[in-house]
């Protein structure tokens, strides 16, 4: 298997609940992209973004899936990617390069679903209505889907909603990726 699992896509398609869970039973090291920034910068997401605009995080966060590739005595790692990594610069390049890439896909319905749910966590959506949200999700995954397509392979997500689900999604994951 190759060193680094880069899990893409659009956000809430499940790319943390999943890593993790994969992570719990293969033992593999789980990283979240956006917390390992986030504790490298001591701020936030949001707060990256305020204070230091688009083109800073997306320099940090390249910066950070180098790290992330490199690590010395890191044999393999999971890591769950923001939902526009693979979309700036050549990040899509550098991960396919560095490691597998895996598209995880969900439905708009289960994306709506899980989004409307975490929308307050979320800056991007957190003041928009459920048809705001709705058209929002089909955009900007419509701009994003060719930048996803870009991954060496693709994984159904859509059963991540509660523990047995979970469970089942993970093992088929580890089966198909033979981890």
């Amino acid at each position: 298997m190759t060193k680094t699992i880069f899990l893409i896509g659009y956000m809430g398609c499940g790319k943390t609940t999943l890593g993790q869970a994969v992570a719990l039973r293969t033992g593999i090291p789980f990283i979240d992209l956006d917390e390992y920034i986030e504790t490298r910068e001591g701020m936030s997401i949001s707060e990256i973004f305020a204070s230091r605009g688009e083109a800073a995080f997306r320099q940090m966060e390249r910066e950070a899936l180098e790290e992330l590739a490199s690590a010395p005595g890191q044999e393999r790692a999971i890591v769950a990617c923001g939902g526009g990594t693979p979309c700036f610069g050549d990040n899509m390049e550098l991960m396919r390069r560095l490691g597998t890439t895996v598209h995880l896909t969900a439905t708009h319905a289960r994306l709506l679903e899980r989004l409307a749910a975490a929308r307050a966590h979320r800056p991007l959506i957190a003041g928009l209505n459920d048809e705001e949200l709705g058209r929002f999700i089909a955009e900007k995954y419509a701009e994003r889907l060719p930048c996803y397509s870009q991954a060496a392979a693709e994984f159904d997500a859509n059963r991540l909603d509660d523990a047995e689900q979970v469970e089942e999604t993970s093992r088929k994951f580890i089966k198909q990726f033979e981890l």
